[in-house]
């Protein structure tokens, strides 16, 4: 049985953890509110901007023509990985690494062989996950949380996008974690390039505009095809900044309560160890009086 300082040491170390978990906690509530606030009012620009993209074109017949949506055969791949720059957000970052990895396995293990597989990781934890199993990066996006803005996000998606045009890329991946509500992040898997055509079924439900264009309807859909891809970026980046901060304050919440039963335990522990040690001194103490006792 541990020692009464010990045990008063332990509950001293675990009240001060308790305490940081609690700090964390706010603080991730705090960042999450204005996080939560940037993706909401970004989801229904990104969707209209995407529908307004289809009632200029049919997608599925401009994708032939426009550098984005060419078809090639897929021997070079990026994925965009987006994670987080810290930890103690349960598991929010190896969610993303594991889609990464099962991704690789079942879709890209031919390419991945023969070191055609690239992963430009947003967020220092994706980057440095990937840096030490030595998978071939492409730049370097370790900053962006720290000052996060459209600008920022925008150098990443140009760069996949150049890549793909130049046909350094043959296909380019999106994974990230979407957020659902603060104890939900849902991890997505999306193609963001070569542009994907339109089902039979969307087509049918497209709803037909009526536009007068100007300029022409081809600059139109050449500028916002461009557009759209990085709104699609900076979305997923927002997503999982929300994702971030909502796993954060539901980790820091859960730590919270544990570190609260173990101060609970440790309590009981320090209560029957110094009862034994009380318990033990009495017992010392009457066997030494009646030990006086028979001596006289």
């Amino acid at each position: 049985m541990a020692s009464l300082k010990e045990v008063r040491n332990r509950i001293v170390s675990v009240g001060s953890t308790q305490q940081i978990t609690k700090a964390m906690k706010m603080v991730a509530a705090a960042k999450l509110r204005r996080a939560q606030d940037n993706i909401l009012r970004m989801r229904p620009y990104a969707s209209r901007l995407n529908s307004i993209l289809s009632n200029l074109s049919n997608v599925s017949s401009e994708a032939g023509e426009n550098v984005y949506g060419q078809k090639r055969e897929v021997q070079r791949v990026l994925i965009i990985a987006v994670t987080s720059d810290r930890g103690l957000c349960g598991a929010f970052n190896s969610n993303v690494m594991k889609a990464v990895n099962i991704l690789i396995n079942e879709r890209y293990s031919a390419q991945a062989a023969a070191g055609n597989v690239e992963v430009m990781a947003i967020g220092k934890k994706g980057h440095e996950y990937f840096l030490k199993r030595n998978m071939p990066l492409a730049g370097d996006y370790t900053t962006i949380f720290g000052n996060l803005s459209f600008e920022r996000v925008r150098v990443a998606a140009e760069q996949a996008m150049d890549g793909f045009v130049a046909g350094t890329y043959d296909q380019v991946d999106l994974v990230y974690n979407e957020f659902k509500n603060v104890a939900t992040q849902i991890v997505r898997t999306e193609q963001l390039l070569p542009i994907q055509e339109k089902t039979e079924e969307q087509v049918a439900n497209q709803v037909e505009s009526d536009y007068i264009f100007e300029p022409s309807k081809e600059e139109i859909v050449e500028q916002l095809i461009p557009k759209s891809l990085k709104i699609q970026v900076y979305k997923a980046v927002l997503e999982s900044n929300a994702s971030e901060h909502g796993a954060r304050m539901t980790a820091m919440d859960k730590a919270t309560e544990n570190a609260g039963e173990l101060l609970k335990e440790l309590k009981l522990t320090y209560n029957r160890t110094r009862q034994a040690a009380i318990t033990t001194e009495i017992l010392e103490i009457v066997g030494g009086a009646e030990a006086l006792a028979a001596s006289r």
